[in-house]
Order: structure tokens, then sequence, then C-alpha cells
């Protein structure tokens, strides 16, 4: 099999630090999302499923989006 380079799209990103703490506010301003939401709606529904894999992933773009930063990278 020839060797291929990854695209950037597909690379890994090592965070700094900084980027470490940034990763962990994020996933603290998601948690607190989806907890509200869920002292408001029926924790166990179908919609907040729906609700909660969306935060998932919004939450995973978000921290891609830190992580392509250089400054955010060791």
């Amino acid at each position: 099999m020839p060797s291929i380079k990854p695209r950037a799209e597909f690379g890994v990103h090592i965070l700094n630090e900084a980027g470490r703490g940034k990763a962990v506010e994020i996933a603290a301003a998601f948690s607190d999302c989806l907890n509200r939401v869920e002292e408001i709606c029926e924790k166990d529904g179908r919609d907040v499923a729906l609700v909660r894999t969306k935060l998932q992933e919004a939450c995973f773009f978000s921290k891609r989006a830190m992580a392509v930063l250089p400054e955010n990278q060791e």
C-alpha cells in the first residue's frame, strides 16, 4: 500500500496548557447548557437525547476550532 501523506483536515493537534484549559472551558459550557435543558425538559425523552447528541457534536467542533489555532498547540 502506498504511503499517503495525511491531509491537514485529518491531522492531530497536540494542545499546550492554554489549549487544554480552553478545552475544559468549552466542555464546561456545553455541560452547563445540557444540565439546564435537562432541568426544564423530561431528561429521558427522545428529544433530549437528540439535544444531547447535537450538543456533543457542537462541543467537538468547538474544541476542534480552538485546537487548530497555533497558539493552542504544542
